[in-house]
């Protein structure tokens, strides 16, 4: 089953873009399709296998932070070529 998950990571305390990189780099590297904008970055893939990869990098995110939140959206369909028509 196809999915979309958007996903905002939040870290909160000072210096905290660094672990924001790291989190979006790791996404980009997962060979899954990835979409950027300035507050989530989106991924698509099959349902096991998107959740396998954000199992583990949510909690190296996690662990790489003192405090943090991350919001996750997830979507039972693939859209990474959505297109608004309005």
């Amino acid at each position: 089953m196809k999915i979309s998950v958007e996903l905002t990571f939040t870290p909160l305390h000072d210096d905290f873009e660094p672990p924001i990189i790291d989190f979006i780099k790791k996404l980009r590297e997962s060979g899954f399709t990835t979409k950027e904008t300035p507050l989530s970055t989106q991924v698509y893939g099959e349902y096991d296998e998107v959740m396998t990869l954000l199992t583990k990098e949510v909690k190296i995110a996690f662990e790489a932070i003192e405090k943090g939140l991350m919001y996750i959206k997830i979507v039972k369909s693939d859209l990474s070529t959505y297109e608004p028509n309005f």
